[in-house]
C-alpha cells in the first residue's frame, strides 16, 4: 500500500500554497471535473492538493499533522523565519532524526525533518 492523495482544506488557498512551497513543492493551480479550482503538487507517488473550505466548514482541520523529510533543512528553515512563521520547537536531534516543529497559516502542526 502507499498514500496516493491527501487533501486539506483551508480559507486562503495562495497563502498555504505559498508556505508549502517554501518546503520545496511546486504546485500547479487547476480544476478537473466538477471540482473547484485548487493547488495540486506531487510528492513521490502522492498527490498532496489545496482545496477551498467546503461550504459546511467554517474552519481549516488543526489536528492534522503532517511531516516532511526536505532538501536543504537549514535554508528551508531560514526562509520560514524570514516568513515569520511559528516555529514550536527549535530543530534537534529524535530518535527519528534532525527535526523540528513549525505551524502552517491554518495552524496545523507541520514536522520537518532533514533529509
Amino acid at each position: 500500500m502507499q498514500l496516493h492523495l491527501l487533501v486539506i482544506r483551508t480559507p486562503d488557498m495562495p497563502k498555504l500554497a505559498d508556505f508549502y512551497s517554501h518546503l520545496g513543492l511546486t504546485f500547479e493551480y487547476h480544476k478537473h471535473g466538477k471540482s473547484p479550482y485548487h493547488y495540486s503538487a506531487t510528492i513521490g507517488s502522492t498527490t498532496l492538493e489545496i482545496y477551498p473550505l467546503s461550504k459546511d466548514q467554517t474552519e481549516a482541520d488543526k489536528d492534522l499533522r503532517l511531516g516532511f523529510a526536505v532538501d536543504n533543512f537549514e535554508s528551508t528553515i531560514q526562509v520560514l523565519r524570514e516568513k515569520n512563521a511559528e516555529f514550536l520547537s527549535e530543530p534537534l536531534q529524535t530518535e527519528y532524526g534532525f527535526m523540528t516543529i513549525v505551524k502552517d497559516p491554518d495552524g496545523r502542526k507541520i514536522e520537518l525533518y532533514k533529509k
